[in-house]
Parts: C-alpha cells; sequence; structure tokens
C-alpha cells in the first residue's frame, strides 16, 4: 500500500479535501491521510510515499523529519532540502538570469545585529551603506519586505528616503529586500502544480483580503500563453512541485512580484470555489502520480534545473 500523506497546520478546508479527493478516485493500492507524527528515529522511513508539506516553513521540527523522510524515499512536495536553502532575493536574483521581468530589487543587512554578534562581525560591511546609489537604483515609492517568510508580515510601502529610515529603524533583526514598485494594469495569481500544470487567477491585492480574487482582468490567449510559460519556467528551474507565482503587468510586461511560496493560500474561503476546486483535484491527480511513480529507498525528490544543471556541469541559463 502506497500511503500519500498531507502535513498541515490550522488550514483545514484544503486538506480534508485533498484526502477525500484522493480516496475518491479508489487507485488500487493507494490511500490518502492526514500524517500522523508519534516518533521521529534517524534513518527510519516514515511510511509515506509522498507527503506534502503545508507547514514546515513555520515549524522547524517538521522540516527536519521532512528532511529524514525524503532520506529513507518518501516524495516530499515540496523539497525540503531546497526549501530550506532557498528565500526571495535568490529567486529575483535567479529571474534575471532566466530571462523573467522582475522588480529592481536590493537586499539589506538587518538594522540590528543578529543576537549573538557585534559590531566586529561586520568588519566587512561598508558603513554607512551607499544610501544615495540604492535609492537611485530602486526609485521611489518602493516597498520594503524580509527576504524570506510569506504573506504580508512587515511588508512597507515607502514614499521616499526619510519614510524609508523611520520604517527601517522598526525591523529590527529581519533582514530586508528594498525593492521597485510596479504600478500594474492587472494582477495576477498563479497556481502551479508539478512543474506543468498551471492555474492563472486575476487577482487585486488592493482589495481587502477576502475581496482579492474578486477583479475583472480579462486577458488575451496570447497573454496567457506568455504569463503560463513565465510560471513555469521559474517552477522549473526552482524546482517547486507546488508553488504561487504573483504577475503584475505594467504596460503589457508581466512582472513576477512574489514567486516563493512553497505552501500557497489554498483556503476555500479565500480563493474561491473554482479555484478550490481546481487546486484540489490537481494536487490529488498529481500526489497519485509521484506515488505510482515511488522507488523504494530511492532519491524520489523534484529538483530543478538550476540545481541539475549545476551537477552535470553544464550552463545553467
Amino acid at each position: 500500500m502506497k500511503k500519500i500523506g498531507v502535513l498541515f497546520g490550522k488550514e483545514r478546508s484544503f486538506p480534508m479535501a485533498f484526502v477525500e479527493r484522493v480516496n475518491s478516485k479508489n487507485i488500487e493500492g493507494i490511500v490518502a491521510e492526514p500524517v500522523r507524527i508519534d516518533k521521529v528515529m534517524q534513518g527510519e522511513d516514515s511510511g509515506y510515499a509522498v507527503i506534502i508539506d503545508r507547514i514546515s516553513q513555520d515549524v522547524p521540527f517538521y522540516r527536519a523529519f521532512l528532511k529524514n523522510a525524503a532520506l529513507c524515499g518518501t516524495a516530499v512536495i515540496n523539497n525540503p532540502f531546497w526549501w530550506s536553502a532557498d528565500e526571495k532575493f535568490f529567486n529575483n536574483c535567479l529571474a534575471t538570469k532566466i530571462g523573467v521581468p522582475v522588480p529592481k530589487t536590493v537586499i539589506l543587512p538587518s538594522r540590528n545585529h543578529p543576537a549573538d554578534t557585534s559590531e566586529q562581525s561586520f568588519a566587512n560591511l561598508a558603513y554607512p551603506l551607499a544610501w544615495e546609489e540604492i535609492f537611485n537604483y530602486v526609485g521611489f515609492p518602493a516597498y520594503m519586505k524580509p527576504f524570506a517568510g510569506g504573506g504580508w508580515k512587515n511588508v512597507y510601502r515607502l514614499e521616499n528616503a526619510d519614510d524609508f529610515y523611520q520604517k527601517h529603524s522598526e525591523t529590527g533583526e529581519l533582514v530586508m529586500l528594498l525593492q521597485e514598485e510596479i504600478v500594474f494594469d492587472e494582477y495576477y495569481r498563479c497556481y502551479c502544480i508539478g512543474g506543468k500544470h498551471v492555474r492563472i487567477m486575476p487577482y487585486e491585492p488592493r482589495n481587502p483580503h477576502h475581496l482579492r480574487y474578486v477583479s475583472d482582468f480579462s486577458p488575451t490567449p496570447e497573454r496567457l500563453q506568455q504569463m503560463e510559460q513565465i510560471v513555469l519556467r521559474i517552477n522549473q528551474y526552482l524546482g517547486y512541485d507546488f508553488n504561487t507565482v504573483e504577475l503584475a503587468l505594467r504596460d503589457g510586461v508581466p512582472y513576477a512580484i512574489d514567486f516563493c511560496n512553497p505552501a500557497p493560500d489554498a483556503e476555500k474561503t479565500s480563493v474561491g470555489e473554482d479555484n478550490f476546486n481546481w487546486v484540489v483535484e490537481t494536487a490529488a491527480n498529481y500526489a497519485i502520480e509521484r506515488a505510482l511513480l515511488h522507488k523504494e529507498n530511492a532519491d524520489n525528490l523534484t529538483w530543478g534545473e538550476y540545481l541539475k544543471r549545476s551537477f552535470m556541469k553544464q550552463p545553467l541559463f
């Protein structure tokens, strides 16, 4: 019996619907359930052929469990080793190399010294930074947000340099990105599952949270194809099995704004019934596919083109 597990936190609608959808298909030798952990011993199999991870970004114990499970052959969605290494600034850097338009972005050292460091820890860091060059490059208005982490936590819109200094002083030990504002005509949030299935959803981030999927954007077939190719290219290079990409269209150009969302929102009350049904069905089919392809005592993880080309000593881009 091949078991498919889903590891989750406070959310309920997607995990329960996913389990129900997989089991409703009555695939011989396949069963889905919420992951149950009563012990984690080094080098011992988790009992799952596939695990969909929805929570380890917030629970280090779960991330360690998933790495051990992957080592023993579980196909973890998403790859916990890559997810541990990845962050938003690297994603933007990669995008510049693979032909995906992104806002001008810089990374900033934390405003306060990290714990257990002092001024002597930063001998290689110029003080002050070249703020005028940074501000001229990014421009104002701009956005400042953490280089790691998701949602809209600690996100600031900045009007000018004085506004930046004031708000940056509030960020403590967070490492922040300063990013060009893209004043968009249309905005889309795009699910990508399995590096091949894409759902492009009109999205209005300026609306209240419960109304963000309510918009009247109507892209042409050509624009839809262009956005789909961008979403696929990003996820195939990063190696994410389950992710969302946010695209802001300015003067007809889709800019990738945020594409490090490996546990994306899939709650029915926020994404809407049609999008919810698509993500449940597509995730269920993909998890079954991975379970059927599962090989005992083998590496069943997805590795992105960036890493695969590095391993094979091929040109990266």
